[in-house]
């Protein structure tokens, strides 16, 4: 069975027409995509209205885990849609379940939820605790983080592009290296796990930098707008460690990285983490805007009544679709897929590789996977002129891609938990293809 299918160029002839009117009403600011206007999506295929077929590496970047209109999610939004749309701070039904069941799923030790609408106000609300509790308001992040784009997540950010021409950010944010095993010129991932040279040096940063108010930590267990960065093995359990011992609040941002995408339920569990807080989003609900920040009740504590609030979150729409994935989770064996299909599509792709003279670089874990491309594989030099070039022609060939990075030269691999050995085939025998035609 073939599972992409496009018929003709791109865009379509439907499609054209609506990227215009689109592109007249709607300010014209998102980043580049494949062509494709999308009309509906099943599982991993999407369907664009032009009738075309896709393989989707994107999952929505990376928020449909669950596969594309599970008919368990689509069922419970649309019962919990026809009762009660939003009631604000008022508990709900909904509500009540969805944090009571996000808590079961949690580590133990995080006992307490709190929902919002974005993975940004996740952060925010994880920024304000850490502050609030501490009494203090400098906030160490990384180089390459992306956090959101509302104030204090682009403060805390370690990206240009979410602030660039945006500024002054918020103060108090102070950033060190993300150690990249690939691009590592000062030699912070040799010597694990301890990782001295790498902690004297983060030392070094805080004493030059901190005026003696810093309350905590920010960080990513993988760097996924910077290119699906994953720091050397016990950096982080390390850098956990290191933040306990200053008195640091260390919050572990998830909202990619959780719900079965690196392999684990949450990514914390690679290394048996205990963050004191953790921001959700994306999987949470699968393409139904929510999110969450969770901590403990003695953290949470530090709030008083009014401190912490959201318009839109924990209405019992967002809700339902909380407790309907996590019942997903608990029938179906996405984790452990996610786990399975990933070691077989990376394995995949390595071949892919040896075969590619520009293609440098092959990581991640689970169903997270990064390809940076380069111009000469042994200086390593970016190449993000190739880039649109093989998203546009993936897509024309029936797999959709997007791109990250700090160069943006990488490729992200991504998609929805439940793909089978049957599409990884064609969409790698797609990517080969297209992969084997480049030219700089």
């Amino acid at each position: 069975m073939t599972y992409a299918n496009v018929n003709g160029s791109l865009p379509g002839a439907k499609s054209k027409e609506l990227m215009e009117k689109w592109h007249k009403f709607e300010a014209d600011a998102t980043g580049f995509q494949a062509p494709v206007v999308w009309d509906h999506a099943k599982g991993c295929i999407v369907t664009d209205v032009d009738g075309n077929n896709y393989i989707d590496w994107t999952s929505g970047v990376l928020v449909t885990n669950v596969g594309h209109c599970h008919r368990h999610l689509v069922q419970a939004v649309q019962k919990a849609s026809g009762e009660l749309l939003n009631n604000y701070e008022c508990p709900n039904d909904y509500r009540v379940a969805a944090a009571e069941k996000l808590v079961n799923a949690l580590p133990s030790y995080l006992d307490k939820c709190f929902f919002l609408s974005t993975g940004s106000e996740a952060v925010e609300a994880a920024i304000r605790l850490m502050k609030r509790k501490t009494g203090k308001f400098e906030i160490l992040s990384f180089e390459g983080g992306f956090h959101g784009r509302t104030m204090n997540a682009a403060s805390v950010g370690g990206l240009a592009g979410p602030k660039k021409n945006f500024g002054p950010m918020v103060p108090g944010a102070i950033r060190a290296i993300y150690p990249n095993p690939y691009r590592d010129p000062f030699g912070f991932c040799d010597d694990g796990p301890q990782f001295n040279k790498y902690f004297d040096y983060l030392d070094s940063t805080v004493r030059a930098n901190s005026t003696g108010c810093l309350a905590g930590v920010i960080v990513e267990p993988y760097q996924g707008a910077a290119g699906f960065i994953f720091p050397p093995v016990g950096w982080l359990k390390k850098l956990r460690l290191w933040a306990k011992e200053k008195g640091l609040l260390f919050t572990l941002d998830e909202v990619q990285a959780s719900y079965g995408r690196t392999g684990k339920m949450w990514a914390m569990e690679h290394e048996d983490l205990m963050p004191d807080i953790v921001t959700i989003g994306k999987a949470i609900g699968c393409g139904v805007p929510v999110s969450a920040v969770v901590s403990t009740g003695d953290i949470f504590s530090c709030l008083q009544k009014g401190e912490l609030s959201s318009t839109l979150g924990g209405n019992p729409v967002s809700s339902a679709a909380v407790i309907a994935v996590l019942e997903i989770y608990e029938r179906e064996n996405l984790v452990e897929n996610s786990r399975q299909m990933g070691e077989y599509m990376k394995e995949g792709l390595l071949k892919i590789q040896g075969k590619c003279k520009y293609l440098g670089d092959v990581r991640g874990m689970g169903l997270v996977m990064g390809l940076e491309f380069v111009k000469d594989k042994t200086t390593k030099k970016p190449a993000p002129e190739l880039i649109k070039t093989i998203i546009t022609r993936c897509a024309e060939k029936g797999l959709l891609v997007g791109s990250v990075g700090v160069f943006g030269n990488v490729i992200r691999v991504a998609p929805p938990l439940v793909i089978t050995q049957e599409i990884a085939d064609e969409s790698l025998g797609i990517l080969e293809d297209v992969l084997m035609e480049l030219r700089l």
